[in-house]
């Protein structure tokens, strides 16, 4: 007497196939390495999406280093430190008067 299983395998070729014993191994190897390894598929995702983000920091921080450097080089000039004190502290001498004018879209809320 046959198996049941059997009479269905035989039947038809897809139920074959499905319960082959290397097809199940290769399911199961890929459910492991995809999800429930330590390195599985979707940590690297995560990890690659992080060090993305990490490289975009890098550059703006790079850029924003390069600028610092520049303010530096021109600060060195007594005339420039001036300037710079004057626009960014609204420092004065003291026999001036500082008047600020701020248009109407300058202002933040």
């Amino acid at each position: 007497m046959k198996n049941p299983l059997k009479k269905l395998t035989d039947k038809s070729p897809v139920l074959k196939f499905l319960s082959n014993k290397y097809f199940l191994v290769l399911v199961f190897f890929i459910i492991w390495m995809v999800f429930l390894d330590t390195y599985s598929y979707l940590d690297h995702r995560f990890l690659d999406k992080e060090i993305d983000e990490l490289e975009t920091n890098k550059e703006y921080y790079q850029n924003e280093i390069d600028k610092d450097k520049k303010n530096i080089k021109t600060l060195k000039n007594p005339h420039q430190i001036e300037k710079y004190a004057r626009e960014k502290y609204y420092m004065k001498k003291d026999n001036e008067d500082i008047y600020i004018i701020e248009y109407e879209g300058d202002t933040l809320k």
